[in-house]
């Protein structure tokens, strides 16, 4: 069928079979309908020309490209611009048609829906292989991947089981596929249940008819589209980026591929039709040849020849003109050199990169590259050739430089086998071609993912990758294409010898490296080399690794660093970012892919192959660069691949592969030549940390760092070591010794003499030096990372390593690990030795939670076991990236060993016994056994003993380390034991008899020449009598002395290696006099003195013993009391200790092993030991150490001060930020009563001074004001709100505080007059205003100068001076306003100490009088002083605070009830807010939690002075209506068209405010509880006003009739029965009680209302106005607030308030009603105040009821509640639309505290400049707002115009956060942080807790 319809197909049409004009009049079902019937015939022949000619008609006669006059250019920018479309129809029009009429033609008359029903139903998809772009969220589980690459979608990972694996999610960077169901990248147990069970067995087979179609219109269709893109792609002019024009035609583009997407998503038998059209070799060749009469399809295969030509890698020129020809010149040998070919161009691989050639750089100089002559497929030099639509789509896909759509559409084909097999082979194919377009594109960061998304699918399959290497040449391909690749960016190398090198290197400063342009190949490369199959290949094949080897050593000295001598350096190069990330990606992870697979004797092959063209490729870098046997001076680089991978495949020989390393090894001569440039490195890196290298800027240090950095350590500076270790082994111990000295220029230092000459060092960095190459030393011949130790030994000391510097978070632990670069090498971070190994060495300390501290994550700590016996301090030198981290490490040992006891002084580091060294490497050892480093220490220790210059106590450490090595490793029989002394004359010319440092350390040095400059003071001395020899054994002739020289040691050494000169080195006679090699004339003369020595080792280390003691004769040989020790001895493996201890160590190991050094130590020790020669420094030197000394005691001086400063500060930050603590008190709280009438005195803390606050200088108290809007989130719930996570969970704000109260607000409006509802409420629930102080106070003077020098200050603040922000002066908590101190005498408390005897109808009066006289103000007011200027500016701060919505209530804007409503709510929100701080009762009792932080006493007065501005009509006043009785009711209520607010309506609280802030202060205490005691009465009918409301009828009437009996009783003014029944009288006159009304008002309950529950229903309604006047009159009185249990609360709070006379403590059961006090009779007033209510519940019955019951119980405020797992919250807000612009957010956030989704940083949801955050922060919490970033899991906080991180409340299984999610492991909630979270957004003290706050700008 398919053939037929091919045929059909490709036939050119002939003339008859032009279709009547009426089919395409007819509608298109009709038509597809008739075509399908007619194909079906066994003779279709006719239904094919049919269909043929018709697709001709509808897929291009109307082609827009085609139809615009002036060729293609044209044509695409016509259409490109959207307007230009088809013949006038709209843009795209013939588009539309005809995808309208392929869909029809497919359904073949029927629905086309129907029809992908249909198919879907054939779906045989084992596989899920949905595809993904960038950003999208996907899971990868360790535990299930085969391949590392592997991932699955959401879908597929929650649908399958990995509980305890090792997953976590990630973002995709690339785009992927999910590989669910692919069994070749994932283990079957990990497959979702969707992918599980389908085989391909169940599914029926597909009808023939269904899919007939398909196959003769996709061709068409296909081809159509290949069309389109030949004629949109035009080739980019030299200099004008086409890529605008590739968009246009790609937009245009987009219905015809989306189209194609969507059949591919019809499942597996569609997939199957669409391969084989792709695949179809006959069909393209039919379609797309061009050779029609059609002349648009003619200009169409122009182009694309045109396109086609620079595809091959090899030039155009090259070509011979005759395309047969070809085929003969692809046999020949591909020896292109240089790729130059014909042109001579250099190296420049294709004509149209002309643009990019520097051709400055020397052109004909380059080294000829000889290409692998193993490249067998000659056609990846040549054009492409195209067989089939699937390579051309790819083609054009590539010229496009891989669109989107494109990518997605080619890679959701591939869960078809044979598709993927072809695709792969085309993209091989292809390659080449992709290289050179990814090279010239110029956004090669999209293209590099779209090409990886490709590829990863292909090549991490083993099966694919393995055939397409065998039948492609996929590795000869890769290299090759990488070859070329950098062969467009090579410099001349600059190494050694400049003039005549020949090396070329890469030129990091090139784009291709600067942006890793070539990562996709480089990955490409790294993932087919991890399968094992195509690995050996490429390890067989030499010609490929001779190739490979010449790639690498493009890199080889790379980045070439030059110290700057005289200048610094102008422009700081950056460009060793490029080079450190090419050595590490494109030649150290393909080495750690290759040695991945030689694991095992079997693999000896390979290692050998590596090895011995890596030696030759270094051989051949030797000769390029000139090199004999001296590096040049000051240059390094840290690139030396080449030696790397020699190093490493050197040690898994040893260690995996059995082979014997002297089989490997080259001559002496190239081994000397291997190790001069890594120990080059070594000693550069000391000259860097010394500031050597100064003058080449900070980034010379970020190369020394980066060399050494956890991801680079194991493919850099280890293999380094290991190679200079291998050298060290195998060459002669002397010459590397002195090699190693000569290079870190420290030779002339090691001389005898007190001063030397450096000619090549300058003496401030001799120290330094010195140091780095003894401990250069210490950790090469300790370190045992590739000599023997096995891989869990190596993760446990690097692990021990970073745990000793500092405590480590998990995932930087894992980070800090160098674990293999490569991901199959086993050594997977979160592996099970990993984890096992963290838990044997540490414990893990859980986060820690202070308020106010910082947020701690948990950490992981070293056990007191890894301190006691593995801390290594050669490790940590080796993996410390800063210097600091060594101190870090061994501070944190002194303390251990401090707290443990174990040694109480500076300890030094500890001396650590090592693993055995692998055999191979035995002769490590014998440095440590030459005489050149035992004259070295010897040296050195003469020299610290003697004081000299520039020695430290880290040079003594380094040599005793370096001693005490030496005995652990000594060889094994010491013949010359008991030798006779006649037989040293064979020696008698060197320093000392053997090679073996116990027989030396006993060998007494007498005389030793030495060259010194004329000033030193040995020259003056007299040269000592020959005679003079030692009485003790001497093995010196008195004569002679020695002179030692390491240079000329080493020269000697060399030209005897270079002679292969057989005879022993030692036989030489060393040269008596040192050939310094220094500048003629550049020094003083040098001489020759004598010098007396007469120690041994031993002796001096004795006396270095005594030194360090500081007494005499301090050592006494230990075994002289215990003989044991000799003979058992316990040496413990690690030891702790100082100098000394190390000294005692040493001395006993010598003596240990053997008998002559335990009695020559116990000689030394009997001679009383002289003095230690006092110090000869010479007036210049003396001069010198003074000032040291001086320095020293000023900087200790000054570290003291420092230290205290900031012990004072903290102190000071305690007191300042502490939340929850009572402090005590504090200059501006009120002085005791002794003083009775002295003033208030306060500190300013900007001038100092002390003094009152007056009028003329006011005093005023840093205070932060702040809108609020927590007090309104109070619900009157218990059950904790939930975050919503599904659709059904939702949240409602109606149940909190603001909400009723903005409902009882609004009621009240409708019904009463504005102004006297506007004093019925308090306000300030949303958007009121907070105030809090640190507590400091400052003159206001002196702050509006302190502000002024803050805004010339340019700093970058974290606050906005312009709005008034600025830090105390003192605390530096942060503010924005000062609070005037009003100035008077402490009178408060006097006043309230006397009792007045008034009665309470004389109080009342008072009051009433003092309230008349609110016109009439205290003169100061009045006039205009500075106090009152302050307290009204400070009165426009506090409005300002908060937003206009916040203030205005009253229906006519701008009336005066407004401001007054607003100042007595600013009171009211401050006491209730502390009211919420102490937990929401005043059970605790104490001074202010708040303490010193609370300012309610200044804000009381500048509110009173304001309030008292308004004056209240006397008519009006609620005092005359609680404490008279009115005469005519009636005619009031009826003359006003509203009437005033029932008092039983008024809130009392608002009505204590209004009184006390209306009366002059300072305010009297009888007055005050006069106040209260009345408004107690009105507050006490409410209740049961509302109690009667919520009884039942029955229960009212009974009730009532109780009361009534008791009326007469003698207290009946006191008792709640006989009020209660009064009360349900006087208002059963009114509609109150109608019948029917009472279900819906709390009747959900029934209670019976026993006595009891009314007793505690009375007390719960009365306790909040209890609390808050507690609060007002503990701030107005002060005097403490006593404590109490919950259940007396009540009791405790009235009789504080003087509302229970003291004396009713009797024994009969209290009730409420006790506190009562009438100042007006119950039964006169309760009648009034009824009748306002019954009156008005003639006109609205409905409401009343409502108005009556005010909600008392609120519960305190409370985020809402989040769920466990970070999973939930996360899969449902990452995908959720938002509700304003129903797109799904790039940054989705959710409101902590109303749970609302908004965009973060969305300017679709932007509302007049402000975001939608921002907004909401406003809306919700007045400016405050907690936003949990849902794509971060991080908490945003927004306060006003600042914004700051705050952290997440979520952390993983390791107590860590995790940040953007990169890490991707589950998170759990970690409810101690919300906690604070919640603590702190309740106490306001967000603004002092965060320091990193910026501002928003309003754009979050």
């Amino acid at each position: 069928m398919a053939a037929a319809a091919a045929a059909a197909v490709g036939g050119q049409p002939s003339p008859q079979s032009e279709p009547p004009q009426p089919e395409l009049g007819r509608d298109k079902a009709a038509t597809a309908a008739h075509l399908k019937e007619a194909l079906s015939r066994p003779d279709n022949r006719a239904g094919a020309e049919e269909l043929q000619a018709l697709l001709e008609r509808v897929l291009s006669a109307e082609r827009p490209l085609a139809r615009a006059e002036g060729g293609g250019e044209e044509a695409a920018a016509a259409t490109g611009g959207g307007s230009g479309g088809a013949s006038g129809g709209g843009p795209g029009a013939a588009e539309e048609e005809a995808l309208e009429w392929c869909k029809c033609l497919l359904a073949g008359g029927g629905g086309y829906e129907e029809f992908c029903a249909a198919v879907r139903a054939y779906d045989p998809a084992a596989l899920c292989g949905l595809v993904w772009t960038a950003n999208f969220v996907a899971y990868r589980c360790r535990t299930c991947g085969i391949s590392p690459c592997m991932s699955l979608c959401a879908e597929c990972f929650h649908q399958g089981d990995h509980t305890g694996h090792d997953f976590n999610m990630f973002r995709s960077q690339a785009g992927g596929a999910c590989d669910c169901g692919d069994s070749n990248v994932m283990r079957e147990s990990g497959f979702c249940k969707r992918h599980q069970i389908k085989s391909s067995s169940n599914i029926p087979c597909v009808p023939k008819d269904l899919l007939m179609m398909s196959e003769f219109v996709l061709p068409r269709f296909i081809f159509c589209l290949i069309q389109y893109l030949r004629e949109g792609y035009n080739e980019p002019a030299v200099d004008v980026p086409s890529e605008k024009d590739l968009h246009k035609v790609l937009q245009l583009l987009g219905p015809q591929i989306s189209f194609l997407e969507d059949l591919t998503k019809m499942g597996g038998a569609m997939r199957s039709v669409l391969t084989q059209v792709l695949t179809n070799q006959q069909n393209y060749k039919d379609l797309s040849s061009g050779l029609g009469e059609n002349a648009c399809a003619k200009k169409s295969h122009e182009k694309y020849l045109i396109a086609l030509k620079g595809s091959g890698l090899a030039f155009p020129e090259d070509k011979l003109t005759c395309g047969m020809q070809d085929q003969a010149a692809g046999t020949s040998s591909l020896a292109v050199s240089g790729f130059a070919g014909a042109t001579g161009t250099s190296g420049q691989v294709d004509s149209s990169d002309e643009e990019d050639q520097d051709g400055s750089q020397g052109v004909g100089k380059r080294k000829r590259v000889k290409l692998s002559s193993s490249v067998k497929d000659q056609s990846i030099m040549d054009v492409l050739k195209h067989k089939s639509f699937l390579e051309e789509l790819l083609f054009w896909t590539i010229k496009y430089e891989f669109p989107q759509k494109m990518v997605t559409f080619l890679l959701n084909m591939l869960p078809d086998q044979d598709y993927k097999i072809a695709f792969t082979k085309t993209f091989v194919q292809h390659y080449a071609f992709i290289m050179k377009t990814l090279k010239k594109s110029h956004e090669s960061d999209t293209m590099s993912n779209r090409i990886v998304h490709i590829s990863v699918q292909l090549f991490s399959n083993e099966e694919l990758a393995r055939q397409v290497t065998e039948e492609c040449q996929l590795l000869d391909i890769m290299v090759t294409v990488l070859l070329y690749m950098m062969e467009s960016c090579l410099i001349k190398s600059e190494l050694q010898d400049e003039e005549n090198s020949l090396h070329v290197v890469v030129n990091c400063g090139e784009a291709l490296l600067k942006n890793n342009t070539y990562w996709p190949l480089v990955s490409d490369f790294i993932n087919i080399l991890s399968h094992q199959s195509v690995a050996k290949k490429f390890l067989e094949d030499h010609g490929l690794l001779v190739t490979w080897m010449n790639f690498v050593s493009f890199f080889q000295g790379m980045n070439l660093n030059k110290r700057e001598l005289n200048e610094h350096v102008e422009f700081e190069s950056q460009t060793y970012y490029a080079a450190f990330a090419a050595e590490l990606e494109a030649c150290a992870q393909p080495m750690w892919g290759l040695l991945s697979h030689c694991k095992i004797r079997e693999t000896q092959e390979y290692t050998r192959n590596v090895v011995r063209y890596c030696l030759e490729a270094l051989q051949d870098w030797f000769d390029a660069i000139n090199f004999v046997d001296e590096p040049a001076p000051n240059q390094v680089t840290f690139h030396l691949p080449l030696h790397r991978y020699y190093a490493m495949f050197l040690s898994k020989a040893v260690k995996c592969q059995e082979l014997d390393l002297d089989s490997i090894l080259p001559d002496q001569e190239m081994l000397m030549k291997l190790m001069i440039h890594p120990l080059q490195i070594q000693a550069s890196l000391s000259e860097i940390h010394s500031n050597m290298w100064v003058r080449n800027g900070l980034q010379i240090k970020g190369q020394a760092m980066t060399y050494v950095q956890s991801h680079f350590c194991n493919s850099m500076i280890d293999p380094d070591i290991y190679l200079l270790q291998v050298c060290a082994s195998r060459l002669d111990p002397d010459y590397f010794i002195s090699s190693v000295f000569e290079r870190f220029k420290v030779v002339d230092l090691l001389t005898m003499a007190s001063q030397h000459q450096n000619t090549i060092l300058d003496s401030e960095h001799e120290r330094s030096m010195l140091e780095g190459a003894l401990t250069f030393l210490v950790i090469l011949l300790s370190l045992r990372l590739h000599l023997g130790m096995t891989d869990d030994e190596i993760l446990r000391a690097e692990m021990v390593a970073q745990l000793c510097m500092n405590d480590r978070t998990h995932s930087s632990l894992l980070d800090l690990i160098p674990e293999n670069p490569n991901p199959k090498s086993g050594i997977i971070p979160g592996s099970y030795s990993f984890e096992s190994v963290l838990s044997a060495v540490a414990d893990f300390k859980a986060p820690v939670f202070e308020p106010g501290g910082s947020m701690q994550q948990g950490m992981y700590t070293p056990k007191a076991e890894v301190w006691d016996r593995e801390f290594d301090p050669v490790m940590v030198i080796l993996r410390t990236v800063y210097r600091r981290d060594v101190q870090s490490a061994m501070d944190r040992y002194t303390a251990f060993l401090k707290q443990s006891g174990k040694f109480p002084g500076n300890p030094w580091p500890p001396y650590k016994k090592r693993t055995p060294l692998h055999p191979s490497y035995k002769g490590l050892m014998r440095l440590l056994h030459c005489k050149t480093l035992h004259i070295v220490l010897f040296t050195l220790l003469y020299k610290i003993l003697m004081d000299h210059q520039n020695l430290s106590e880290h040079v003594l450490c380094m040599v005793l380390y370096l001693i005490e090595l030496g005995l652990e490793n000594s060889p094994e029989e010491e013949p010359d034991e008991e030798e006779p002394v006649g037989g040293q004359e064979r020696c008698h010319d060197s320093w000392f008899p053997g090679s073996n440092l116990v027989s030396n350390m006993r060998h007494f040095i007498n005389y030793v020449r030495v060259r010194v400059p004329e000033t030193a003071p040995e020259v003056k001395r007299e040269p000592p009598a020959s005679t003079s020899s030692d009485s003790f054994a001497s093995t010196q002739n008195s004569g002679t002395a020695q002179v030692f020289s390491l240079v000329a040691e080493r020269r000697k050494k060399f030209q005897e290696i270079i002679n292969r000169n057989s005879g022993e080195a030692n036989q030489v006679v060393r040269p008596k006099t040192s050939n310094k090699w220094s500048a003629p004339g550049s020094t003083p003369q040098l001489t020759t003195a004598i010098l007396e020595i007469k120690e041994s080792i031993l002796s001096l280390l004795i006396k270095l013993h005594h030194k360090l003691s500081g007494k005499q004769n301090s050592y006494y040989p230990p075994w002289l009391d215990d003989l044991e020790i000799l003979i058992q001895p316990e040496i413990p493996k690690y030891c702790h200790g100082d100098g000394m201890t190390a000294v005692e160590r040493i001395l006993l190991k010598a003596a240990l092993q053997s008998r002559l050094n335990k009695r020559i130590i116990e000689e030394i020790c009997k001679k009383v030991t002289p003095p230690v020669p006092p110090k000869k420094t010479s007036s210049a030197e003396k001069k010198t150490l003074d000032k040291e000394e001086r320095r020293q005691k000023a900087r200790e001086r000054q570290q003291k001060l420092l230290a205290e400063f900031a012990s004072r500060q903290k102190s000071f930050m305690e007191t300042a930020m502490d939340v929850d603590s009572p402090e005590t008190d504090i200059a501006m709280e009120i002085v005791t009563p002794e003083q009775q009438v002295s003033e208030a005195v306060y500190d300013c803390v900007i001038c100092g001074q002390s003094g009152p606050s007056s009028e003329e200088r006011p005093t005023g108290l840093v205070v932060l004001l702040q809108a609020s809007s927590v007090l309104g989130q109070c619900r009157n719930s218990t059950e904790p709100k939930k975050l919503p996570t599904t659709e059904e969970e939702q949240i409602y704000p109606w149940d909190t505080c603001a909400a009723v109260h903005d409902v009882r607000l609004s009621l009240l409006q409708r019904f009463f007059k504005d102004s006297s509802c506007l004093q019925a409420v308090s306000i300030g629930w949303e958007g009121g205003v907070y105030v809090q102080t640190c507590g400091h106070t400052l003159h206001i003077d002196c702050h509006k100068s302190y502000m002024e020098s803050l805004r010339n200050d340019q700093v970058l603040q974290g606050f906005s001076v312009e709005k008034g922000e600025f830090t105390c002066p003192l605390c530096r908590q942060f503010a924005n306003s000062v609070l005037p101190c009003y100035p008077g005498n402490n009178v408060e408390n006097s006043l309230w100490q006397c009792h007045s005897n008034k009665s309470m109808q004389e109080l009342i009066k008072e009051v009433e009088e003092l309230q008349e006289q609110l016109g009439i103000f205290p003169v100061s007011i009045s006039s205009e002083t500075n106090l009152s200027k302050e307290m009204e500016s400070v009165m426009k701060d506090i409005k300002s605070t908060t937003q206009r919505k916040y203030t205005d209530y009253s229906k006519t804007p701008g009336s005066p009830d407004n401001d007054f409503l607003f100042m007595y709510s600013v009171a009211r929100t401050n006491l209730e807010l502390e009211l919420i701080h102490r937990g929401g009762n005043l059970c605790s009792g104490g001074a202010s939690t708040a303490g010193k932080r609370s300012c309610l006493n200044q804000l009381f007065h500048v509110l009173a002075m304001h309030m008292r501005l308004y004056s209240i009509d006397s008519a009006y006043n609620p005092w005359k209506k609680l404490t008279q009785l009115m005469q005519d009711i009636n005619s009031q209520l009826c003359n006003e068209e509203q009437p005033e607010v029932p008092v039983l309506y008024r809130d009392v609280s608002s009505l204590l405010l209004i009184q006390i802030l209306t009366m002059p202060q300072p305010l009297h205490k009888e007055h005050f509880t006069c106040i209260v005691k009345v408004l107690f009465t009105l507050l006490y009918t409410q209740a049961l006003a509302a109690l009667s409301v919520k009884c039942s009828e029955e229960e009212r009437l009974a009730w009532k009739d109780l009361g009534t009996l008791k009326k007469n009783t003698c207290n009946a003014e006191k008792s709640w029965e006989v009020l209660l029944s009064l009360v349900i009288n006087e208002l059963s006159k009114g509609k109150l009680y109608l019948e029917g009304e009472t279900e819906e008002l709390g009747m959900v309950n029934p209670i019976a209302w026993s006595p009891d529950n009314i007793e505690r229903y009375l007390q719960q309604f009365c306790l909040p106005f209890l609390r808050i006047t507690s609060l007002l009159q503990h701030h107005l009185f002060g005097g403490d607030l006593p404590s109490c249990q919950e259940e007396e609360e009540f009791t405790v709070l009235a009789s504080c308030l003087g509302l229970l006379p003291s004396f009713s403590q009797t024994a009969h059961p209290f009730t409420s009603a006790a506190c009562l006090d009438w100042s007006v009779p119950a039964f006169d007033i309760i009648p009034q105040w009824c009748f306002e209510v019954t009156s008005f519940s003639e006109r609205h019955a409905e409401q009343v009821k409502v108005l009556l019951i005010q909600e008392s119980k609120w519960d305190l405020p409370h985020l809402l509640q989040l769920p466990e797992n970070y999973n939930t919250i996360f899969q449902y807000y990452h995908r959720k639309t938002c509700s304003v612009c129903t797109k799904v957010p790039k940054d989705p956030a959710v409101c902590l505290v109303c749970g609302t989704f908004v965009c973060l940083k969305g300017l679709c949801c932007k509302q007049q400049s402000y975001c939608e955050c921002v907004l909401h922060s406003q809306n919700c919490g007045a400016g405050t707002g907690i936003f949990l970033l849902i794509n971060a899991s991080v908490i945003i906080i927004i306060r006003g115009h600042r914004f700051c991180l705050w952290g997440s409340v979520y952390l993983d299984a390791h107590g860590e956060e995790d940040r953007d999610l990169r890490r991707g492991k589950p998170l759990y909630i970690c409810k101690e942080r919300y906690k604070v979270l919640e603590q702190q957004w309740v106490s306001h003290t967000f603004d002092h807790i965060n320091k990193r706050w910026g501002p928003h700008y309003n754009g979050l």
